[in-house]
Order: C-alpha cells, then sequence, then structure tokens
C-alpha cells in the first residue's frame, strides 16, 4: 500500500513510517506546506496514494501562537482534504489524528466516543473544529479519525512531561520543576499507536471516530517513583506554579472498547506495552 504521510519528521510521524515500512507499506513523507495550496494540490495529484495518515499539526497545548492551531490543524487540513477530493481516484483510506483533548474536562471516566465534547484549550478547539470540517467531505472521501490519548516514546519532545522526566533521571539531575503532580493521564506507548493507525488504515470503518487508548492512567506521582525505581537516583521535584496551567484536565482516561471491538472482530490484538517498559526503553535510549 502506497500510504501519503503527513508529519513525518514529527515525533509520531517518524515512528509511523517505521512501523508502516517494517510491513512492506510505501511510505511518501508530504513536502509542501499545508498552508500552501498549489504545492500541497500538485503534490497530493503527483502522489495518488492507496492511502493517507494526516499526522502534521500543532500538538503542544503550550504553544505560544494561538492563531497557528487554526491555521495549521483546521486551514490546512481543510486543504489537504480538497486536494485529495480532487483525485481522479480517491484514496481507499484517510486517517486524521484528531486529540482526546477534545472531551475536556468531564466527570465521565473512562471515555467514550459518545461523551459530549467540550475542549477548554486552543489546542483541543482547533482539533474539534478540523473533526467538524473533516464531516463536510465524508459524503466524497473514506475518512476515519482517531482521537488517541496522551502517548509518548522515544525522540518526544523535551516540551512534554514525560520526556523531560526521563531526560532529568538520565542524567542524575538534582532537581526538577513541575506543574500538577496528581493530574491523571493514560501516559501510552507510541509504538501502541502506530500500531494501531495501521490496523485502522485497513478495516477501520469511513466516518467513524476511535478511541485511541488503553484506559490506564497514572499520575505524575506514579511515573516519577517509576523512574526513581529504575534509576536508583532520587530527584526533588519542586512544583512551579507558573507550569499548572489554567483549566486544567485533572483526569484524562479512554474508554478502548469501539476500537477493541472493531479489532476483536478481525482477530487482531494490540499490544499495549507497559509504563514500566516504557520508561525502560525511554532512559537506554536517553543515556
Amino acid at each position: 500500500m502506497k500510504i501519503l504521510l503527513t508529519g513525518a519528521i514529527g515525533f509520531t510521524g517518524r515512528h509511523f513510517l517505521k512501523a508502516a515500512q517494517a510491513l512492506g507499506h510505501t511510505v511518501e513523507p508530504l513536502l509542501a506546506d499545508l498552508t500552501d495550496k498549489p504545492a500541497l494540490s500538485a503534490e497530493v495529484l503527483k502522489a495518488a496514494p492507496d492511502a493517507v495518515v494526516h499526522l502534521a499539526g500543532i500538538s503542544f497545548v503550550g504553544h505560544a501562537d494561538d492563531a497557528a492551531f487554526y491555521a495549521v490543524n483546521v486551514v490546512g487540513t481543510t486543504n489537504l482534504l480538497a486536494a485529495l477530493a480532487q483525485l481522479p481516484a480517491p484514496p481507499k483510506k484517510i486517517l486524521l489524528a484528531s486529540s482526546a483533548n477534545v472531551y475536556g474536562n468531564c466527570e465521565a471516566s473512562p471515555i467514550s466516543e459518545a461523551q459530549a465534547t467540550a475542549p477548554v484549550n486552543h489546542y483541543a478547539m482547533s482539533k474539534l473544529s478540523m473533526e467538524g470540517m473533516a464531516r463536510t467531505y465524508m459524503d466524497r472521501l473514506p475518512i476515519v479519525i482517531t482521537r488517541p490519548f496522551n502517548y509518548t516514546g522515544t525522540g518526544h519532545d523535551l516540551n512534554f512531561v514525560i520526556p523531560k522526566l526521563v531526560d532529568h533521571f538520565a542524567k542524575r539531575a538534582p532537581r526538577i520543576a513541575l506543574g500538577n503532580l496528581h493530574v491523571e493521564r493514560e501516559f501510552n506507548d507510541v509504538h501502541m499507536v502506530c500500531a494501531a493507525y495501521l490496523h485502522l488504515l485497513n478495516i477501520g470503518e469511513p466516518g467513524q471516530t476511535y478511541n485511541v487508548c488503553s484506559g490506564r492512567p497514572h499520575t505524575l506521582q506514579r511515573v516519577i517513583d517509576e523512574l526513581t525505581r529504575l534509576t536508583q537516583h532520587q530527584m526533588h521535584v519542586e512544583v512551579n506554579p507558573a507550569f499548572v496551567r489554567a483549566n486544567e484536565l485533572h483526569r484524562l482516561c479512554g474508554d478502548p472498547g469501539k476500537l477493541h471491538r472493531l479489532f476483536g472482530q478481525h482477530g487482531i490484538t494490540l499490544n499495549e506495552p507497559s509504563l514500566p517498559t516504557m520508561l525502560k526503553e525511554m532512559l537506554e535510549a536517553a543515556t
């Protein structure tokens, strides 16, 4: 299968490219800027892909330019879908990576795809807007939307908390400044996310939205305790109020039932590495 991949040089993109190639797929990274419509249309037409995986976008919630979230995540995606809709033969599947952040703070836990969305920051709002816009193309294009919950792995930017923690422990730093240690998140492995995306390219139902998650949340304190155990290094943790975000999501835990039912119908079991396994791999890569 020839897969057109946006965001190929990003964190998830690099892992996805390796995973797809290992299965024998041909992956063509999109080089055009998503905001450059003529260049984008020309490249999409030349690629004529069998499938598309759209990972490009601004993913750091603390990004300084709020307008950029919409320019890239919404307008850029619109340009991509418009170009794909002009192909003589449309792709067999188009996967758009949204985010579990669209659910916002809600009392439901774990969160299923039926949960009403309630974004509380520009990143989440831009992803929800992207989803809504994509639905206007679903009569012409076979689009599947994913809502991945928090995940990480080797090569993740140090702006994100788990890579930052791993880096400090690997360097045996004496202290680290963090935000709220008691927020609960799923800290899943990027390999699991990429595997789910590849399966969804084959069996995902067009028009459907799927949580990509494990349903196993952890506090940051749990991560710190595990890294302390793995490294035998005690590090002083300071809570910096500047790192405690307004509208912080206190608990974000997904219900993977819909995804697991789909995979089960096709005899697929998704490998979900444990937190200690993932952290050990990240520590080894950081040292």
